[in-house]
């Protein structure tokens, strides 16, 4: 199942996302938070287009935590080394962006890049996960991440607060996939395009620390709740983006990310 956010006449509502004749559609309204395993529907029929559909983004956390130098040849291209434990860092939830709305560049960076990542969707309370427990039940779905980051800004301020948490860097979505729909161990493919040319290419089977590690490392620091987003971290191929234009974060099974770029 996939399920999306949306604007509707009543407010924020939630939706089951299902494939009619090629296309993509908002279909049912969806009644329990859809963190929760067991999806309730009102039974009624909404059928439009997700084209028509004003999407938002489809989590609301209580904290978004990113994973940095997740993937070796990403370290290496910003001359890091590989770390030996995750590497995390927290964007503020109002860092959140829905899908088509504008990634805005703040005066204060002259560099903000785009960074394309799988998104890990808490599905319920986490603390503490075993060596040998299963982390499946833990997980609610996947999603599409583009971390945005003012690369200047992180080389000055040493730490990342700064360059991670301006307004709109954090784009989300357009939906979130069940994890039985893909596994990022075997490898799903990631691509960040700008302006429709591929600049990141690769895999989530080269993920350093996998993630099954990342929840039960990240649940003996803090405690996970429903709804909390996890951003797995990026592979190579980072770059700039300018006001005007367009940046795409692809990953099989999840469907394309699309954000405009302009200055604040």
């Amino acid at each position: 199942m996939r399920f999306c956010r949306f604007l509707s006449d009543q407010g924020p509502q939630w939706g089951a996302v299902e494939d009619i004749g090629g296309e993509a559609w908002v279909t049912r309204i969806v009644t329990s938070p859809p963190e929760e395993r067991v999806i309730g529907y009102t039974g009624e029929f909404i059928a439009s287009p997700i084209a028509k559909v004003k999407l938002l983004a489809p989590v609301v956390p209580s904290k978004i935590i990113c994973v940095g130098r997740n993937y070796s040849d990403h370290a290496r291209e910003l001359g890091n080394e590989v770390p030996k434990e995750p590497l995390l860092f927290f964007k503020p939830p109002s860092s959140l962006l829905a899908p088509g709305e504008p990634i805005l560049r703040p005066a204060a960076s002259q560099r903000v890049d785009f960074e394309g990542e799988l998104g890990v969707v808490i599905g319920r309370q986490a603390r503490d996960i075993g060596d040998a427990e299963d982390v499946a039940p833990y997980i609610r779905g996947y999603v599409c991440v583009n971390d945005v980051t003012a690369r200047d800004l992180q080389k000055t301020d040493g730490q990342w607060t700064r360059a991670k948490g301006f307004d709109t860097f954090c784009p989300v979505g357009p939906w979130v996939v069940d994890p039985e729909s893909l596994d990022p161990t075997a490898g799903e493919e990631l691509t960040a395009r700008l302006n429709g040319e591929d600049k990141q290419h690769g895999s989530t089977a080269d993920m350093i620390f996998t993630v099954p590690a990342l929840l039960r490392y990240i649940s003996r620091i803090f405690t996970l709740e429903p709804g909390d987003l996890i951003a797995t971290g990026t592979p190579a191929g980072v770059g700039p983006m300018l006001a005007g234009d367009e940046v795409e974060v692809e990953i099989s099974g999840l469907g394309v990310l699309r954000n405009p770029v302009k200055n604040r």
